[in-house]
C-alpha cells in the first residue's frame, strides 16, 4: 500500500463521529504544587485549574516539567508540597497519593503502553473491570467501533500500524468514560503525514466524551489547534495561560514569543513614543524615551515585500516555495541578519531582486530589555 493510500485509509477507517460514550466531566485542580526529584525542583508552585469538559494543552520545552505535571495528575508521581484535587476531593498531598485506579481518570501515554499479549478487545476491557461482563464488553466494543477497530477485536497490537495503535490506546482510555483524560505527547510517534488526521479525529473523540482533558505537547501548533486554553510551562512554572489567540498575539515575554514562531529581532531605542529601527519607527506604549527594547517581527504577517514602494529598500537573498507560500529572507541596510518573510506566492519576486519592505504593526511585538 502506498503512503498516500495509507493516509486516506487512516481517515476513512475511523468510526462515525458523535458515537463516543459520554463522561461526567470533572474539575482538575493543581494548587501550588511542587515536585522535587533529588536536589532538582521539577515543578515549582504549579497552579492550574481545568473546568469540567475543558481541553487544556500544557506546552513547553523538554525538561520544563510538563510530563511530571501529568504524572502528578495521574497519581504516579508524589508531590513535595501543595495539593491536587478532582471535583474538590484531595487526590495528592505530601505523604499521601491516591492511586490512578481510584481517581476516575483515563491515561494515554506517548508509547501507548499497550499489552502485547492481549487482544484489542482485551486491552480495552482491562479498564472496565468494575462493570459486569456484558456491560464491559458492550462498552469496549463501542469504544473500538468509534475509533474504527471494531473488526479487529481479536487481533493483537503488533498486527496494527502506528496510527491504529494510537487509536487503540485512545479507545482504551475513553472506554471507562473517565471524568478526566490525561494525554502525554499522544501524536509524537506518528508519521508526519498521519499526525494531522489522527490529531483531528482524536480531538473529535475528546469533544464527544466531554471529559476534562489535559494534553501535554511540545508542539505549539498542536497546542493551539487542540486546546480551549494553552498553558506555557517554563522551569516548572506556568508563565502564561490563555486562548491560542491571546498567547500568540500577546506573549508575556520575548521567550514566550520565540516559542510560538521564529522571529526577526531588532534591538532599538525608544524616542518620542516609537522604537527606531532600520525598517522605520515602531510605535510603543508604556516605554519611556531612552528605553532599550527588542522589536520582534513574525515571519507570517509581520512584514510585506513588494517590487515597488512605499517601504524600506531591501534585497531578497533567499526564496523558497511552500505550497502557495513564499518563504523569503530580505537583507536591509542597517540589519546584521536578514528579515524572514512568509507571504502568498508571487512569481514576480526572485532572489537578488530589490524590493520594498513594509511592517504590519499587528504582527510586530515590542519587549523591554534589561
Amino acid at each position: 500500500m502506498s503512503a498516500q493510500s495509507s493516509m486516506v485509509g487512516e481517515l476513512q477507517s475511523w468510526g462515525t463521529r458523535g458515537t463516543a460514550g459520554v463522561s461526567f466531566a470533572a474539575t482538575l485542580a493543581f494548587e501550588n504544587v511542587s515536585v522535587d526529584l533529588g536536589e532538582r525542583r521539577v515543578l515549582d508552585g504549579f497552579d492550574l485549574t481545568l473546568r469540567p469538559g475543558e481541553i487544556v494543552c500544557l506546552l513547553g520545552e523538554s525538561g520544563s516539567g510538563k510530563s511530571t505535571a501529568l504524572r502528578v495528575a495521574a497519581g504516579i508521581q508524589p508531590i513535595s508540597s501543595g495539593a491536587v484535587r478532582i471535583n474538590g476531593e484531595v487526590m495528592s498531598v505530601p505523604g499521601r497519593t491516591l492511586p490512578p485506579n481510584r481517581r476516575g481518570i483515563g491515561l494515554m501515554f506517548q508509547d501507548f503502553a499497550l499489552f502485547p499479549h492481549l487482544t484489542l478487545l482485551q486491552n480495552v476491557l482491562f479498564g472496565l473491570r468494575r462493570l459486569g461482563k456484558d456491560a464491559a464488553v458492550a462498552q469496549a466494543r463501542q469504544a473500538l467501533r468509534r475509533v474504527g477497530l471494531d473488526g479487529r477485536e481479536s487481533d493483537y497490537p503488533h498486527q496494527l500500524s502506528g496510527g491504529q495503535q494510537q487509536r487503540l490506546a485512545l479507545a482504551r482510555s475513553v472506554a471507562p468514560r473517565p471524568g478526566v483524560l490525561l494525554l502525554d505527547e499522544p501524536f509524537s510517534s506518528l508519521d508526519a503525514r498521519l499526525r494531522e488526521t489522527v490529531r483531528d479525529e482524536t480531538l473529535a473523540v475528546l469533544r464527544e466524551t466531554r471529559a476534562t482533558s489535559l494534553v501535554v505537547t511540545h508542539d505549539p501548533e498542536e497546542a493551539m489547534v487542540m486546546g480551549d486554553r494553552v498553558a506555557l510551562l517554563r522551569k516548572g512554572r506556568i508563565v502564561q495561560i490563555g486562548t491560542a489567540a491571546e498567547i500568540y498575539r500577546h506573549p508575556v515575554d520575548l521567550g514566550a514569543a520565540r516559542f510560538f514562531s521564529p522571529l526577526g529581532e531588532i534591538d532599538a531605542e525608544v524616542r518620542s513614543g516609537a522604537a527606531l529601527t532600520p525598517l522605520g519607527p515602531v510605535t510603543t506604549e508604556g516605554y519611556a524615551d531612552g528605553a532599550r527594547v527588542t522589536v520582534a517581527i513574525r515571519p507570517a504577517g509581520g512584514a510585506d515585500i513588494r517590487a515597488s514602494g512605499p517601504g524600506t529598500p531591501g534585497r531578497i537573498v533567499s526564496k523558497r516555495d511552500a505550497i502557495g507560500i513564499d518563504i523569503c529572507e530580505v537583507k536591509v541596510a542597517g540589519l546584521d541578519v536578514p528579515i524572514g518573510v512568509r507571504q502568498p506566492a508571487d512569481s514576480t519576486l526572485a532572489v537578488g531582486q530589490d524590493v520594498f519592505v513594509s511592517l504590519n504593526r499587528e504582527h510586530v511585538l515590542v519587549f523591554g530589555r534589561d
